[in-house]
């Protein structure tokens, strides 16, 4: 879909008369206002996301991405660290690195007492949710066949799963996708990759490995 049109599309989800407090939906207008070239926009939107849910520390990552490609390091700087605090805080290493890598480019300091005291290690036997960062139920099987479904079961939850499959039912609702076109099950999986942090990097190492 064309980066404008993901752009209305969502950014009608988040007026004040839809679902202004929907963290997915303005963290997808982020991602759309990225890939536009819009990086102050992309930076609000994923700021907003965060700060509905403070769990979403993929929206700190790509919020201070988005700073550093608009020219605000000051701004990329306080945003990387709170987000790097919060990620190591709930174990969520992907972000927490990436966070770590972009905080090292721009010469300041990581948190290093913070990742020291990272979110103790689950209990043997436990399963931790990768987008969550805290231990869940496993689910049964993969969700689909294939590699994003197989990465799946190794890595989200049965909670995060269920949480997704709402979500996704006002994703179709409010976008009024037919899951039967391409355009529309294309909407749906990157809604889905979104939710659960599967970005355009992981996704391509996933169908290359297949």
């Amino acid at each position: 879909m064309d980066p404008n049109q993901r752009i209305a599309q969502f950014e009608a989800m988040v007026r004040p008369e839809a679902d202004p407090n929907n963290d997915m939906a303005w963290f997808s207008l982020g991602s759309a206002y990225r890939d536009a070239g819009r990086h102050a926009d992309a930076a609000r939107a994923f700021a907003r996301s965060y700060e509905l849910n403070p769990a979403m520390s993929k929206a700190y990552q790509l919020a201070g991405q988005s700073l550093v490609d608009s020219g605000d390091t000051a701004g990329a700087g306080r945003v990387l660290t709170e987000g790097y605090t919060v990620a190591a805080q709930r174990g969520d290493r992907m972000p927490m690195k990436a966070m770590g890598d972009l905080l090292a480019k721009l010469g300041l300091p990581i948190p290093q007492a913070v990742a020291a005291a990272a979110a103790p290690a689950a209990h043997e036997g436990s399963f931790t949710c990768k987008r969550m960062g805290r231990p869940g139920s496993k689910l049964g099987r993969p969700p689909f066949r294939g590699p994003v479904g197989q990465w799946i079961f190794e890595n989200i939850s049965s909670e995060t799963w269920n949480a997704w499959i709402a979500q996704g039912t006002k994703v179709i609702n409010e976008l009024r996708l037919d899951l039967s076109t391409e355009d529309g099950a294309a909407t749906y999986d990157r809604h889905m990759r979104e939710y659960l942090g599967i970005d355009d990097e992981l996704y391509e190492q996933l169908v290359q490995a297949r």
